[in-house]
């Protein structure tokens, strides 16, 4: 029987900071038998985030660490989607963060207009705090 209902009301709060931190609708999504938290962007990228190797945790007292996965889909349905980087964190949001700043400092970062720099700041742009 699918859980992911479940899982979404059990992680209502990880969706909800994934949601303010990403400015993108999350999901709870089944992939082969795991459930994840999920996150679309642009360009066929998209995140999946974890509490565990194996999805999603069904034990409520769980204290494992969260890891953040950025996949970038491919059409070679044999080879699968690729995933570009992963991090991990004890906190959800901050996992995510992690993410991003490897993201850019691999040079896979990828700017637009749709991303809108909301996520984080142009890898050339000075940070505000700084000035």
């Amino acid at each position: 029987m699918p859980r992911t209902q479940e899982h979404a009301a059990r992680y209502a709060d990880a969706l909800t900071a994934l949601a303010a931190a990403t400015h993108r609708p999350t999901n709870v999504v089944n992939i082969g038998g795991e459930y994840a938290i999920r996150v679309d962007f642009a360009f066929g990228m998209y995140v999946l985030a974890t509490n565990t190797e194996h999805g999603l945790s069904s034990d409520p007292d769980a204290r494992d660490i969260w890891l953040v996965r950025l996949f970038e889909q491919t059409s070679d349905d044999t080879t699968g989607d690729v995933e570009l980087v992963r991090a991990r964190h004890e906190w959800l949001a901050d996992a995510f963060d992690l993410v991003i700043a490897e993201l850019i400092s691999t040079g896979k970062w990828i700017s637009s207009d749709a991303m809108l720099h909301e996520i984080a700041p142009r890898p050339e742009s000075p940070n505000d705090s700084d000035a």
